[in-house]
């Protein structure tokens, strides 16, 4: 006998993107492939708004590469780039580590 297909249960929240953390952890892989495919999923806790799950390309985009860039950019656009800034030399004893 042939089983009656089921239809996948949709959040509980009448929003698109918004899950109940209840929803949200028992249906994870369904909120990671909404996030993937419709952008970012907001989980409430208690109906406030709690986390955000995002994809791996929104979350990249977001934060950005780990390339130093964004100091550079700051030492750059400094208005005080005429002072030299010296770097005090700190002479202090060395110990001896026994290995």
């Amino acid at each position: 006998m042939a089983q009656p297909k089921v239809s996948p249960r949709k959040p509980s929240s009448t929003q698109p993107g918004v899950w109940s953390l209840q929803d949200a952890k028992a249906r994870l892989s369904d909120v990671v492939r909404h996030a993937r495919t419709e952008g970012p999923q907001h989980v409430t806790v208690h109906g406030k708004q709690a986390a955000v799950i995002l994809s791996e390309d929104d979350f990249r985009r977001l934060k950005g590469g780990l390339t130093g860039m964004a100091l550079v950019d700051v030492f750059r656009a400094c208005p005080f780039r005429e002072f030299d800034i010296e770097r005090d030399s700190v002479h202090s004893p060395v110990r001896e580590v026994v290995l």
